[in-house]
């Protein structure tokens, strides 16, 4: 069965996340039915500071405004199987931790976690405080991943990207589509 997968991406640091995300999302779209891109306008000003470009305009995906609440997947009537917010700003993690939908991104995580369905958020900072854990444990709680943005290094990545990607390929993982990348003691 092909996945309908909703990207939010929100104005925390880790931009870099989001773009390899978007592109392996591209090399797997065999995979794949639909996938909507929800940006906040912090979002798009972090990925310009930090990747030095606006390519996320070049994304093959349908873009949706962080206001447009008649964006299909703010319905569970829609299906869309996963949603993934990355980077996962705290602010972001709170309002869905609350139930606070006062936004697409946060209506699209309520009607995902409503709908028993897979929400992934790769959250962003550090450190954390004690409001920050709470909310963890609540959206966990409700049924959400939480999927820090915290690299790995046994694959022994050589560049900045190989590094960023021990957090996507977990992230696709979790979407649960197919992909060839590292494995503990298989290669």
């Amino acid at each position: 069965m092909l996945k309908k997968i909703v990207v939010a991406v929100t104005g925390a640091s880790g931009a870099i996340y989001a773009k390899l995300l978007l592109e392996q999302l591209q090399h797997l779209q065999n995979q794949i039915s639909d996938v909507a891109v929800v940006m906040s306008a912090n979002a798009k000003q972090v990925w310009e500071y930090e990747l030095s470009n606006t390519d996320y305009q070049n994304l093959p995906f349908k873009f949706y405004d962080k206001t447009d609440f008649m964006a299909p997947f703010a319905s569970g009537s829609a299906r869309y199987d996963t949603m993934v917010v990355v980077p996962c700003s705290m602010g972001t993690l709170g309002r869905i931790a609350a139930g606070t939908s006062d936004d697409l991104i946060t209506r699209a995580a309520d009607v995902v976690l409503k709908e028993r369905r897979r929400l992934v958020l790769v959250a962003r900072d550090t450190p954390l405080n004690l409001i920050h854990l709470r909310n963890m444990v609540t959206v966990t709680e409700a049924g959400g991943i939480i999927c820090p943005a915290v690299p790995s290094y046994y694959s022994r990545p050589q560049n900045i990207d190989e590094v960023a990607m021990t957090v996507v390929n977990r992230v696709i993982d979790l979407i649960g589509l197919e992909q060839q990348s590292y494995r503990w003691s298989e290669q």
